[in-house]
């Protein structure tokens, strides 16, 4: 193993020097397969002639996904063990990303799909290494890879449209991000030349007869989870949309976007290290909870003059509530197996509840006719979020103490 259980300080050699790396480059290509999709749908829809409900079909895919193959994969790491199963999953995420890039409606939609079972692997499986591989470093290493995931992502979204309009197309903005996952499987092949370590070997016996699904503390994770999502891909859908309805040119609206996505960067990084050494993260909810009022409230005021500060308030509070989500599958458990086991029930229920998000909001945007009435689901869902999320922060796991 690269940590040593037995000692305080972690031995940073070349292993866990490796492995860190190569926790990087998987997390990088966890999110940047599907933020490169949004801002080059026009590209997708005219080159392939499909309508708007299938194109937007094509964000909803991996999202369902997610929530099929979460609960799945640590069953499957605990036979083959979490390294391989990562690497595989890489391997699969390489192969949807071409066969998504070939050129046809169907294929677009298959290696959508393929890339969506792929990341939904890492999703659940990453923060469960972490704490196997880092039990004293859990905080830190859930900091670099969420900022991996989020910076990535940050970076597809800001490139694809201009590489699909300088010549590669939207086929080549989307195949491009093949380098970016064989590179990951290259930096990860270290790891399986190593005994296969299951995640079952962290649990004893009589754990794993525990159901975590008894535990109400893993449904008001597994809601926060979600919701903290649904706040992420509804505004990634709407938010540049409703800021134009208020004035603001197409342009501007998608760097206001994107300049929420970067604010994210910092909160994803230092509040997963801070709360990993607290027992109690309630004042961190509090906190975020207080951001996402005051940014949406902002947006739904209509004072455009304060749009950028709007954004980074919004843009701190995702970034600080996904972290949080991602440290409570190992602050919320008392053993990697738990943690890969909610990571995979809250994963799954969670993404579900997300892919509702974007459909639900374009729902009532049309039959009220107004972003007014549509954006007061921002404010409901942020209110929901700090009421599951403040339960789930307090100092508890969802097993019994043995």
């Amino acid at each position: 193993m690269a940590a040593n259980h037995n000692n305080n300080k972690l031995k940073w050699n070349r292993n866990v020097w490796l492995l860190v790396i190569g926790i990087i480059f998987i997390s990088s290509t966890l999110r940047s397969p599907l933020t490169s999709v949004g801002p080059i749908i026009s590209y997708i829809r005219d080159g392939l002639h499909i309508s708007n409900v299938l194109a937007g079909f094509i964000t909803t895919i991996p999202l369902l996904a997610f929530a099929i193959i979460s609960p799945i994969a640590p069953k499957i790491s605990r036979r083959f063990g979490i390294e391989r199963t990562l690497l595989f999953s890489t391997v699969l995420l390489a192969v949807g990303i071409v066969i998504r890039s070939l050129g046809t409606t169907f294929l677009l939609l298959l290696g959508t799909a393929l890339i969506g079972m792929a990341i939904a692997f890492g999703n659940v499986l990453l923060p469960s290494l972490i704490k196997l591989k880092f039990p004293l470093q859990v905080g830190i290493l859930t900091g670099i890879f969420t900022v991996s995931m989020n910076l990535s992502a940050s970076l597809a979204a800001g490139i694809s449209y201009p590489l699909a309009g300088k010549g590669f197309g939207w086929q080549g903005a989307l195949g491009i991000w093949f380098i970016l996952a064989i590179i990951a499987i290259i930096v990860w092949l270290p790891q399986i030349r190593k005994p296969k370590l299951e995640v079952k070997t962290a649990a004893p016996a009589k754990q794993e007869h525990f159901s975590i699904w008894k535990s109400p503390l893993t449904w008001t994770v597994t809601l926060s989870m979600g919701l903290q999502s649904l706040i992420f891909y509804t505004t990634a859908a709407w938010i540049p949309e409703m800021l134009q309805s208020q004035g603001m040119s197409p342009s501007k609206a998608g760097w206001m976007f994107s300049f929420m996505q970067f604010s994210q960067l910092p909160a994803t990084f230092i509040i997963p290290i801070i709360a990993g050494r607290k027992k109690d993260q309630r004042p961190f909810v509090a906190v975020y909870g207080v951001l996402y009022l005051v940014g949406f409230g902002g947006i739904l005021a209509g004072w455009t003059s304060l749009t950028v500060l709007w954004m980074i308030l919004l843009g701190l509070a995702g970034g600080a509530s996904f972290g949080l989500a991602m440290m409570f599958f190992s602050l919320r458990t008392r053993t990697a197996y738990e943690a890969a086991e909610l990571s995979g029930t809250a994963q799954s229920f969670g993404y579900l509840l997300a892919a509702i998000g974007p459909v639900l909001f374009g729902f009532i945007h049309d039959a009220s006719g107004s972003w007014t009435t549509a954006s007061l689901l921002f404010l409901i869902t942020a209110i929901l979020l700090i009421a599951t999320a403040m339960h789930a922060a307090k100092d508890s796991y969802v097993s019994p103490e043995r």
